[in-house]
């Protein structure tokens, strides 16, 4: 089994009533689901990671979207 490291989070109260529901309706842990979308989230381009963090302007988000889903068809694409 690969080492790994123990992090330690905040939730808001929906974010964490939330999770309660994605772990039933999975069968997984919470720490299961908390794991994977972290490792998801560590393997996307940095530009869609700015995107989920709310880096971006309100002006301009819909445009950056826009954007970013074409750089990520068009990477699809090369594979």
């Amino acid at each position: 089994m690969a080492s790994r490291i123990v992090v330690r989070l905040e939730l808001s109260k929906e974010a964490k009533s939330r999770l309660n529901e994605i772990s039933k309706r999975t069968g997984m842990t919470q720490v299961s689901v908390s794991s994977r979308l972290f490792e998801w989230f560590a393997k996307q381009p940095e530009m869609l990671q700015a995107t989920v963090l709310g880096q971006y302007p309100k002006e301009i988000e819909g445009d950056v979207a826009e954007m970013l889903l074409k750089r990520l068809a068009s990477d699809k694409s090369k594979r």
